[in-house]
């Protein structure tokens, strides 16, 4: 289900963005988004075998999987992946097959390449994320999942001014402050094969989101999560 770009993000201003950040990502997020990553990883290695990290960023949750996954790693940005490399060299992480400067709209990977996509804190930067997940939903082999962690902005109330408000200013720092959970649930209702699976609250604050999508066609290894309302 494509849709057209959001008017906020370019691809420019990402790749722009993500360059100042390299040399000070870990430093600034790397404590911050630790429990998310964490959760994410939980999730990727339930379906394990060959995993794709989209946004690998400087590879800062690579060492934290189990060696007998495959993971591969692209980024948009090309000094985060030059980070990423020397942290698997220094690390000797030989279950890493590769990372590539990629855009994650236009993955270069054959339909059905992976048993998980994982993107952690990656939707609410890209241009078009509607196009983005379809394609994750595109090189996911049938019984596997789509793993997000990612900011969800609020439905109404002072949050939902605030990040109206800071929207310009997050703009430049190269990612959206409002991105609504009805985007993810409308695309997963018209992605043809693909289910929400689950939804559930990461700090900081409850404004991210561990989300699980399926795809059909294989066998089930779902954990149901309960119905949760959301922050804000």
């Amino acid at each position: 289900m494509n849709s057209l770009p959001d008017h906020d993000l370019d691809k420019s201003t990402v790749t722009k963005a993500y360059a100042r950040w390299a040399p000070v990502y870990d430093l600034v997020f790397g404590a911050v988004f630790e429990r998310g990553r964490h959760a994410a990883i939980a999730a990727a290695e339930r379906i394990g075998g060959r995993i794709l990290e989209v946004g690998v960023g400087t590879g800062i949750s690579l060492p934290h999987y189990s060696r007998s996954c495959r993971l591969c790693g692209i980024d948009i940005s090309a000094p985060m992946l030059r980070k990423a490399q020397e942290r698997v060299t220094e690390l000797k992480l030989t279950h890493v097959e590769g990372l590539w400067v990629m855009d994650a709209e236009h993955l270069s990977f054959p339909d059905g390449s992976f048993d998980v996509v994982v993107a952690q804190y990656v939707i609410t930067t890209v241009p078009n994320p509607e196009a983005t997940l379809d394609e994750f939903a595109r090189v996911l082999k049938p019984g596997g999942e789509i793993v997000l962690v990612s900011r969800v902005g609020a439905e109404a109330g002072l949050r939902r001014s605030l990040e109206h408000w800071f929207q310009p200013a997050a703009r430049k720092l190269g990612w959206r402050t409002e991105f609504s959970f009805v985007r993810y649930a409308r695309w997963a209702a018209n992605a043809s094969g693909m289910r929400l699976i689950e939804r559930r609250a990461m700090p900081p604050f409850g404004h991210f989101n561990l989300i699980r999508f399926g795809k059909d066609g294989g066998a089930s290894r779902i954990i149901e999560s309960m119905p949760m309302r959301a922050a804000g």
